[in-house]
């Protein structure tokens, strides 16, 4: 007869430690499959929260796209400023005043004489050591405000500037003796000089007449004067040649005669290359 109890042999405490080891197994089974669904949870939440922070994620760098591309518009705005004002500054730059480049295209008057003084005192103002240069195109005109003029530039001369005379078109009369008063002179090769007798209007009683010619003939005097100690022309010769008529002297007389330093703007086939 076997020796192991059957079911029906059990014991009453035996059956109820069975059932509540039973009871205690379903309860571990019940415990961990909560816990199986609580770190299911856990994990579902997690994997919740990383979709919301990528897209976060995908919003701020959208919003960081938007700024970059905004900042690029701003940058390129700012270049496009700056570029125009580099423009503005050059453009100014490359005006003849910021260059002191005085045009005298106009007759010598008190006027046109003020208006050129004022230019060249706000340059010497400014920088008292620029180079000057003054550009006549002139047909001439009041003797005393025209030595005014040469006057005045023989002071910046003095007080170190360096002047540039020169002439395009024609420098005439009163204009030819101002293109003397630079320390280098040029005349453009179709440009033309014109030296001529001092020209007053004279009327009153004779001796007032009297009086005035020989005040021209004085300031003849000081017109033969700059003519002959700026070139290689003699009194006599410029007598001789301005003597009841204007006196026209191209470009290259004029630096054959040492009137001007130097001839520019020729023809390029005019030039020798050899």
């Amino acid at each position: 007869m076997s020796e192991e109890k059957t079911q029906d042999e059990e014991s009453p405490e035996e059956k109820k430690l069975n059932l509540e080891l039973k009871k205690a197994q379903a309860s571990k089974l019940k415990a961990e499959a909560q816990k199986i669904q609580t770190e299911a949870e856990i994990l579902n939440n997690q994997k919740e929260k990383q979709k919301v922070d990528i897209e976060k994620l995908r919003v701020l760098l959208e919003k960081d796209k938007v700024s970059l591309k905004q900042s690029k518009i701003s940058l390129k705005l700012k270049k496009l400023e700056y570029e125009g004002e580099i423009e503005e500054i050059n453009l100014r730059n490359a005006k003849d005043s910021k260059n002191y480049l005085y045009r005298f295209n106009t007759k010598v008057s008190a006027e046109s004489v003020r208006e050129c003084m004022e230019t060249l005192t706000e340059w010497h103002r400014l920088d008292s050591e620029c180079a000057i240069e003054v550009i006549f195109s002139s047909p001439g005109g009041s003797i005393i405000d025209g030595f005014e003029l040469f006057d005045f530039l023989q002071d910046l001369r003095y007080k170190g500037h360096h002047l540039t005379t020169g002439t395009l078109g024609y420098a005439a009369s009163m204009a030819g003796i101002l293109l003397q008063a630079g320390d280098v002179r040029w005349v453009g090769q179709q440009a033309w000089v014109m030296i001529h007798r001092a020209a007053f209007g004279a009327w009153g009683k004779t001796y007032e007449i009297e009086d005035e010619v020989k005040f021209i003939n004085r300031i003849e005097e000081r017109i033969l004067d700059i003519f002959t100690s700026r070139s290689s022309l003699t009194k006599t010769k410029i007598k001789r040649n301005w003597d009841r008529k204007d006196w026209w002297i191209s470009a290259d007389e004029a630096l054959e005669m040492n009137l001007v330093d130097e001839i520019r703007s020729k023809l390029p086939e005019h030039i020798n290359t050899k």
